[in-house]
């Protein structure tokens, strides 16, 4: 980066937010500052760089990149006629980004430390650069939160596709099941009445075939062994050549040897292989088909929790809720997160807890903002997380209490502050707790923390609809 030669007034003119100052406010920022020329493609500043410089584009332009690692995503540009970096009364210290010049650029810039003078020189030049800084917090703000619900989108989506991913398989292996089965049961069927078996043992038989409606005691590994064994063997004995591949279902299903002996003496022995085979067939397509309701229930337990959790099919202004249903719902969402860190989740839920008015998806979004941190928070082993709610008064109080390694004093008092983060470039915005914050505001709530090493305490306080909180 050079150092420009001398800038003229018509220079500054062509800049925006200086448009149309006095004479003596032009010569007052030519005095201050001065320009800087840059080559195409030079770096102008990189992330942890401090920021100093209030920046006008003359001609040319900066290009904003997000740096993660050895890669870098373009975020936003500055054009001539522009005014970017440090504005009066901006707390921004440190660039979080890198700057690129794009083609052969002018710049005009201002260091920070001229601001007093500045506002002294020009009331006038101040208040407009005020504006341009609301506005540009404005959009950033908007940005942020739409890359923070896209990277929730992200996880959520992530966790669902595993979740829902499960069933989907276990539909599908049962369907391949089952199709075996249907093929293989004509051919039992009339190898068993070919034996002509009497109505009495076609009765009994038919009786094992429909599952009990309680299932039978679990037993131990041992005692498990044991019984199929037990099992197989007898049926080997009834002429069964497959005696020990019959058995797990059988028994899976309560059929013992006490409840097939009756119906054995009731069948000609040469009719008991196709007999017990065709049980077998039965009870496991039976067992089948009833992995499938629950898989498929699965399924639509997960879809009714997204409709839940999004506030699809319903208006977007505030009505009834139940806290409860949305704590639940969001759970179901981070449900793989949860799982995959092994944590353990406390659920003390208040029981007749009073509604609360709100937006369903609104308090979705900060509970998820609470769970996500401290899911993050949390060790990779031994991990806890409980949920509490309680009634005090006119409010309705959800508790979030995660073992994390909990908020340093030092950071404490900042972490509701926009675009305040902990985490690592990429990792998180800093925008969620203040996003949570704004939301409960709207519910003309609060939301508090209390964090110390091993306990971080968040707290929502919501008031009871109807309450004049």
């Amino acid at each position: 980066m050079a150092i420009a030669p001398p800038l003229t007034p018509a220079d500054l003119a062509a800049v925006t937010a200086f448009a149309g100052l006095p004479a003596e406010t032009i010569a007052w920022l030519l005095t201050h500052g001065e320009g800087r020329a840059l080559a195409p493609g030079e770096v102008l500043f990189e992330p942890g760089a401090p920021a100093e410089l209030m920046t006008a584009v003359i001609r040319g332009g900066i290009q904003f990149y997000q740096v993660k690692g050895a890669q870098r995503e373009p975020v936003f540009r500055i054009e001539a006629g522009q005014v970017s970096g440090v504005l009066p009364y901006s707390r921004l210290r440190v660039l979080a980004g890198q700057g690129v010049a794009i083609g052969d650029t002018l710049l005009y810039t201002l260091h920070r430390d001229q601001f007093p003078a500045l506002e002294q020189a020009s009331p006038e030049l101040t208040q407009r650069l005020v504006a341009v800084m609301n506005d540009r917090s404005r959009d950033q703000v908007r940005v942020q939160e739409r890359d923070d619900k896209l990277r929730a989108l992200g996880k959520l989506s992530a966790g669902l596709a595993h979740e829902l991913n499960n069933p989907a398989a276990a539909i599908a292996r049962a369907g391949q099941a089952l199709a075996r089965r249907a093929a293989a049961k004509p051919a039992l069927f009339v190898e068993l009445v070919g034996y002509c078996p009497s109505p009495e043992a076609m009765r009994a038989l038919t009786g094992l075939a429909v599952p009990a409606e309680a299932p039978p005691a679990p037993l131990s590994a041992l005692e498990r062994a044991n019984r199929e064994d037990e099992l197989a063997d007898w049926l080997t004995d009834q002429g069964s050549p497959d005696g020990y591949h019959l058995a797990p279902a059988l028994l899976e299903a309560g059929v013992t040897v006490e409840a097939l002996a009756p119906v054995a003496a009731l069948l000609p022995p040469a009719a008991r292989p196709a007999a017990f085979a065709w049980l077998e067939g039965q009870l496991t397509t039976m067992q089948l088909v009833h992995d499938v309701q629950e898989a498929g229930g699965r399924i639509s337990k997960l879809v009714a929790d997204v409709k839940t959790y999004s506030h699809m099919d319903r208006a977007g202004g505030f009505e009834l809720l139940d806290v409860t249903t949305g704590l639940e719902s969001t759970l179901n969402m981070l449900g793989f997160q949860l799982r995959q860190k092994n944590v353990h989740l406390t659920r003390d839920y208040a029981p007749d807890l009073p509604q609360i008015r709100g937006q369903v998806s609104s308090l979705n979004q900060v509970w998820t903002n609470l769970l996500d941190n401290a899911i993050d928070a949390l060790p990779a082993q031994g991990g806890e997380i409980t949920l509490r709610t309680r009634r005090e008064g006119d409010f309705v109080r959800v508790f979030l209490i995660d073992n994390g390694t909990g908020i340093p004093p030092e950071v404490l008092p900042h972490i509701f502050e926009p675009f305040y983060t902990t985490k690592q470039a990429g990792d998180g915005s800093g925008l969620g707790l203040d996003i949570a914050q704004r939301i409960i505001h709207q519910h003309d709530g609060r939301l508090e923390v209390d964090s110390k090493p091993g306990r971080t305490e968040f707290c929502a306080w919501l008031p009871v609809a109807g309450s004049q909180a």
